[in-house]
């Protein structure tokens, strides 16, 4: 709380920025990958940065529904990403579940979304009204109507609109049929539209006191990868792919290398272009001495593979799809530095209410942590907040796919795979040793992997996932602890 211009108690205020499919190394202060983004490597020296963020669930709907409830996604109603084929399945954010925003807006805050939301589910209205049909058949964008928008009195949003050149956007009232099309970078305009939320925001702040909360939903670095201002490519489009893909644990005999290598520079560079607008957001807050009295968080849905492992995308359990950057800053009451506190995505829900002053509003059922004290104490001063550990969940994405769970550590992690035909294969890395996860030593750490596998299970029952693995891991698991309390059982097996 601070005071007003009228000597009244101001109540802080939010801005919530999500850049979708931002891996954590794309940070240039971190000197991971290979990229520029001086607008967050200032911000970073007056935040709090968490360099153990994690995705549970590293997919655009999933994620931003944890993100929004904090309630894991058999508690939310979106287990998969939302599209038309699984609104067949009941795939939606429910009307009915609250969400940190509705808090909000019951206390008075002024709410804007602006961006991709890929929260509702299409209707076949959509299809004819947004970005229409791709070729996988299905249609991604919705128009969500304004009983189902959280309390977010300002609108103008896309329900997963990936043309970044033309973005369209739904607006205030205007019905489904009529979009606002625009002939502009979706990250540039949608900061444009920011700006003037802002102008807006600010004179009802310091006049009357009415505090506000704005995300900015940015839909890049998400591909297409080629809808890029030309302006953001300089510096990367002439650098080689391996000066671009750094990771040692890129694959350089899989064809997604060659892909990765193509999609590097235009990636970076959107990288680049989204860091200058956020830049120019950081800029209208310090214009309109706004910056001592907003909490600004920078965070992303998740992250990407870009070759690393033989892969390209996202929806995996290995650190550069589920590990996201997360930045807290607000001066003089968020102490700055790095922190390896693990955050969830659902404790974003719950630890925006605790930094707003709202702890007690907390949503019933939330089942992620309020982290807010720990980000408001000197980094390392936890208290009573215990490291903990995230969760991975993969379902499984089509028939022969393996159904996958996961529990990360801040120095390990375990995943199990359940084969469609009952098997299982457990992995475990030591992310302190090995951070890019080349080796798996499952077989040499039984019992830590037999204590990893216990505590899975145990924060897959709190989470009421229905993981159809478990049986199956609980054997694997029976077979570890004996051979672990016996060492030499698989070899006198062996002899006989």
């Amino acid at each position: 709380m601070t005071p007003g211009e009228d000597g009244s108690v101001r109540r802080p205020n939010l801005v919530l920025v999500i850049a979708d499919q931002w891996r954590a190394g794309c940070l240039g202060f971190l000197g991971e990958d290979p990229v520029r983004t001086p607008a967050l490597d200032e911000l970073a020296e007056k935040s709090r940065v968490l360099t153990q963020a994690v995705s549970n669930y590293p997919v655009c709907s999933p994620c931003r529904a944890m993100l929004m409830t904090g309630r894991y996604p058999y508690g939310n109603g979106v287990h998969l990403n939302v599209n038309s084929a699984t609104a067949e399945l009941g795939v939606g954010l429910r009307p009915e579940t609250r969400c940190w925003s509705d808090v909000l807006a019951d206390e008075g805050y002024a709410l804007g979304y602006i961006g991709k939301w890929h929260l509702e589910a299409p209707v076949p209205a959509d299809a004819a009204a947004g970005e229409g049909v791709r070729e996988d058949g299905r249609v991604w964008d919705a128009y969500t109507a304004p009983d189902r928008r959280h309390g977010f009195g300002f609108w103008y949003s896309h329900g997963c609109c990936d043309d970044h050149a033309r973005p369209h956007y739904w607006t205030g009232d205007a019905p489904r049929e009529a979009p606002v099309r625009v002939d502009q970078w979706s990250a540039e305009h949608e900061t444009d539209v920011a700006l003037s939320f802002l102008d807006g925001a600010a004179r009802d702040y310091h006049r009357g006191g009415t505090p506000f909360a704005l995300v900015l939903s940015y839909n890049p670095p998400h591909q297409p990868f080629d809808q890029v201002p030309q302006r953001y490519l300089d510096g990367y489009s002439t650098r080689s792919a391996r000066e671009l893909l750094t990771r040692p644990n890129v694959d350089w005999d899989r064809p997604e290398a060659a892909e990765a290598a193509r999609a590097a520079p235009s990636y970076y560079a959107a990288v680049t272009g989204v860091d200058h607008q956020i830049g120019r957001v950081l800029a209208a807050l310090d214009e309109h001495r706004l910056t001592g009295d907003t909490f600004v968080v920078f965070t992303s849905d998740h992250g990407m593979q870009l070759g690393s492992h033989g892969l390209m995308y996202k929806n995996v359990p290995y650190e550069e799809s589920m590990r996201v950057p997360f930045l807290v800053s607000r001066p003089g009451h968020v102490p700055p530095g790095r922190d390896d506190l693990l955050l969830s995505s659902p404790d974003v829900a719950p630890t925006v209410l605790g930094l707003l002053g709202v702890a007690d509003a907390i949503v019933e059922g939330t089942q992620g942590r309020d982290l807010s004290g720990a980000l408001l104490a000197p980094p390392g001063d936890r208290g009573a907040v215990r490291p903990g550990a995230a969760l991975y969940l993969g379902p499984a994405a089509g028939p022969g796919d393996p159904d996958i769970r996961g529990l990360r550590t801040r120095t390990h992690k375990l995943v199990a795979a359940y084969g469609p035909e009952g098997t299982i294969t457990v992995r475990l890395f030591d992310l302190a040793a090995d951070p890019y996860e080349r080796t798996d030593v499952v077989a040499d750490r039984s019992a830590q992997a037999v204590a990893l596998a216990a505590a899975l299970t145990g924060e897959l029952d709190r989470t009421g996932d229905p993981w159809p693995g478990r049986s199956a891991l609980a054997a694997w698991t029976a077979r570890a602890r004996k051979q672990t309390e016996d060492p030499g059982q698989a070899s006198r097996g062996a002899a006989r």
